[in-house]
């Protein structure tokens, strides 16, 4: 399998008449480090302060323990009851963890335990996961550990690191998955944020404007949005509604809103809600939302963001202490 190629725009995802034949020959894979599935806070400490050999024993000892959720838990358990049993998958998940086989079995215990059709893993006793990640074709990789991510993104892989589970989470209907995005350097690529960056907020607002029909480049998500749109085609019933929803919470404002959507509609991949809010605080919005991930660039949002969704911080270009708002 080869790395996911971001060199070229995202295609339109194809009519398949609704089926999924695409997907089922192809799936959106997802690969998710067991920290990031599990809550394995208490377990990581321990490592950090007593090494390897009494982490892997603590392990045994625990074995018949089943793992509490991980703040990747909820939106992994709602892609894959979007799988029918009966067929091949829309969705695959793998396990990939630097923690060493030992906690194999604790894992897979848990997953057996909460119903996820898991069953697949590598667990590499502290090698880099960086190799396996184009190996298992993986589209999504999420981890608690920047080097991990770090490995992932350099695997080609979209990916992005998740913090501790929200301890007031959203209510939300079974049977959806509501999936939420950052827009520059997360779907689409940086080259806005830097015209802001190096020249100020006129001279960006100039260049959207100018551009406004230009579709964006496609950002470190495009690929993974492009598969994710395909999921979302499969499950929209007649009223355009899909129970994969696609929102895009953007610290752009009008006027430099109008290319984010004509960029969406030129991918073919459009968004079911979009949120403009400027330098506003994103919390809200994607509370009322209901997301159940949330993904964005910039540290100051996702630490926001995850009192109330679980947010992922995708490696990006910006300081963290120097936000980019490009709004007026």
């Amino acid at each position: 399998m080869t790395a996911p190629d971001h060199s070229l725009q995202p295609q339109v995802p194809k009519e398949d008449g609704n089926d999924g034949a695409a997907l089922r020959a192809n799936p959106l894979r997802i690969g998710i480090s067991t920290r990031a599935l599990f809550n394995l806070e208490q377990e990581h400490r321990f490592f950090e302060e007593h090494g390897v050999k009494a982490y892997a024993a603590l392990q045994r000892e625990r074995e018949d323990e089943i793992l509490g959720k991980g703040a990747g838990f909820e939106v992994v358990e709602r892609l894959l009851a979007l799988n029918d049993p009966t067929s091949a998958p829309y969705v695959e998940v793998t396990l990939l963890s630097q923690n060493s086989p030992d906690l194999s079995l604790r894992a897979f215990k848990s997953v057996a335990h909460y119903g996820l059709s898991v069953k697949t893993g590598s667990f590499t006793s502290g090698r880099s996961l960086a190799p396996f990640v184009p190996a298992w074709g993986i589209d999504l990789f999420l981890s608690n550990a920047d080097a991990d991510v770090k490995g992932a993104v350099s695997g080609g892989a979209a990916a992005a690191r998740l913090g501790v589970p929200p301890k007031d989470p959203a209510e939300t209907p079974v049977g959806e998955v509501r999936v939420a995005f950052d827009g520059d350097a997360v779907v689409f690529g940086p080259e806005s944020d830097q015209i802001y960056k190096e020249r100020g907020l006129d001279a960006f607002l100039e260049h959207e404007a100018a551009n406004a029909s230009n579709p964006m480049a496609r950002g470190p998500f495009g690929n993974f949005l492009y598969k994710l749109s395909e999921l979302r085609h499969v499950f929209l019933n007649e009223n355009n509604v899909s129970k994969v929803r696609i929102a895009l919470v953007t610290a752009r404002n009008a006027p430099a809103h109008e290319r984010v959507i004509r960029t969406l509609r030129a991918w073919g991949t459009p968004a079911d809600e979009a949120h403009f809010v400027g330098n506003r605080n994103k919390a809200p919005l994607l509370k009322a939302l209901g997301a159940h991930i949330f993904f964005d660039d910039q540290e100051k949002h996702v630490l926001g963001a995850s009192i109330v969704v679980p947010a992922a911080h995708v490696p990006g270009p910006h300081d963290p202490a120097a936000p980019v708002i490009p709004a007026s």
